[in-house]
């Protein structure tokens, strides 16, 4: 099956948490928590995590694109395509500097600055437990439809637990990688810069096409699960707990399938169930309609809900 395929899945995975949620730009420091706040945490969370993990999944298809780095002779066409690549397997790491150029080929957002691809000179990308590190350098990411923008900086580690390529997994049948970062900057807006950390695992199957399931690595005392933790643009301390695998499959057109997911802070927890139909109750795949997301937290000791399509 060809890469473009995995690329697609990866790019669904990417968006698979961002919400048609309204953005609240006052502090919510001293308020309880209402749909607004709750929703633009939630928001804000999806994004980073969507634009980190996009910044991966591009790593990934360079690294197929290239014999060198891939291990494989058996190229895939690199579709990175609004950035410009230049490698250097000279030296030690071998590198690819990604420098996002602005081109307008998607219709969700538009990319620039830099991420330096590294990968130790000797390594195959194909080989189980190969690591790729990936620095950000002032990459800007602004989402169209609002003009809405973050900012990040930093490292991440992206391994390939398992070894193979996504182009090889209808033979291969499984992939896993997982991405983790402990130094991120993420800036939004013209905001101060928050601290960001990173610890997930997604397990790339194949049953009937490509499947994927995403759950967190870090724990915090009783709580595991954990996918992202640091602080929103309120300076807030949050985590963002994967409670149930979200399923992504291409069976279903590389849409979220089911999933759940817990946001916390200090003021409120908010848990997203997705795979849901007008109602609230788990649906199969609803073809070209919608599925639905519950969001649902407390205020004043009583459970609010709120069902939106996705």
């Amino acid at each position: 099956m060809k890469q473009k395929l995995f690329l697609s899945l990866s790019i669904s995975l990417c968006f698979l948490l961002l919400f048609t949620a309204c953005k609240k730009n006052e502090s919510q420091d001293q308020d309880p928590p209402d749909q607004a706040d709750v929703s633009a945490h939630a928001e804000d969370e999806s994004e980073v995590s969507a634009e980190i993990d996009a910044a991966a999944y591009d790593a990934n298809s360079i690294m197929e694109s290239n014999a060198t780095l891939s291990g494989n002779n058996a190229t895939v066409q690199n579709i990175v395509c609004d950035a410009e690549i230049a490698f250097d397997l000279e030296s030690d790491p071998m590198t690819a500097t990604v420098t996002y150029n602005g081109s307008v080929c998607s219709n969700k957002r538009i990319r620039t600055g830099k991420v330096i691809v590294a990968m130790a000179k000797g390594t195959k990308w194909q080989d189980a437990g190969a690591l790729i590190t990936l620095t950000f350098q002032d990459l800007k990411i602004v989402r169209k439809s609002d003009s809405a923008r973050i900012t990040l900086n930093g490292t991440q580690s992206f391994i390939n637990v398992s070894g193979g390529l996504l182009s090889q997994l209808a033979s291969l049948q499984t992939i896993t990688h997982t991405i983790t970062s402990n130094d991120l900057s993420v800036k939004f807006g013209d905001g101060d810069a928050r601290k960001w950390q990173v610890a997930r695992k997604t397990v790339y199957t194949y049953n009937n096409g490509a499947n994927a399931a995403i759950t967190g690595l870090h724990t915090e005392g009783d709580v595991s699960g954990i996918a992202e933790w640091g602080s929103n643009r309120q300076g807030v301390e949050f985590t963002t707990q994967i409670v149930e695998p979200i399923e992504v499959k291409q069976s279903c057109d590389l849409r979220v399938t089911s999933g759940i997911v817990k946001h916390s802070t200090k003021f409120y927890s908010a848990t997203v169930t997705f795979g849901l139909d007008a109602t609230g109750a788990v649906t199969s795949c609803p073809g070209l309609g919608h599925y639905y997301y519950k969001l649902n937290w407390m205020l004043n000791n009583q459970s609010i809900d709120v069902l939106l399509p996705y």
